[in-house]
């Protein structure tokens, strides 16, 4: 196991009508190397969001950015730092939560999820007494997660980003 010290290299993605952050664990090598979330070219993190709110798939930056926040998501990290082999989440040792404070305070978050059962962990560990709020985890959409959950199943899954998107437009509180 080759650990390396990795410090979250990019900003959260968020604006003041920000109302569901999806957090994962720590960007991937692919992901900090392209400087944004979920940039491993077999991640299914954009398809499965793109098809749960019927949009295009986005491949640029911008694209991404901006189907995100149309439908009022945030995306972060759980982690400011860890050490950890590669994008091998069972591998984090020496943990370091990012601050949620500038976030939640400059958005209207109501709601947060994780991506995989480690961000889930961690976050519950480190961030949730900071946060106030539970996380709900869904499942990885990485592609080593493919053979426990197959595109239609994650899509099902995450299907709850737009249930809750729809439920806040229309200002009910669930």
């Amino acid at each position: 196991m080759a650990l390396e010290l990795i410090t979250h290299a990019f900003e959260p993605v968020y604006d003041e009508h920000s109302r569901i952050l999806v957090l994962g664990t720590m960007p991937s090598p692919s992901s900090r190397k392209n400087g944004f979330y979920y940039s491993h070219p077999q991640n299914r993190f954009w398809e499965v969001i793109s098809t749960v709110f019927r949009e295009p798939i986005p491949y640029t930056i911008e694209q991404k950015r901006s189907l995100v926040l149309r439908h009022g998501i945030a995306l972060w990290d759980v982690l400011a730092s860890c050490l950890i082999d590669g994008a091998d989440d069972a591998s984090i040792k020496e943990p370091q939560p990012n601050d949620f404070s500038t976030l939640l305070s400059e958005s209207s978050i109501t709601r947060i999820f994780t991506t995989g059962d480690k961000a889930y962990k961690l976050y519950q560990k480190l961030c949730r007494k900071q946060t106030g709020i539970d996380a709900e985890k869904l499942p990885s959409t990485s592609p080593a997660n493919r053979g426990r959950w197959p595109l239609k199943k994650l899509i099902d899954a995450y299907s709850v980003l737009n249930i809750y998107h729809i439920t806040i437009s229309q200002g009910e509180n669930i």
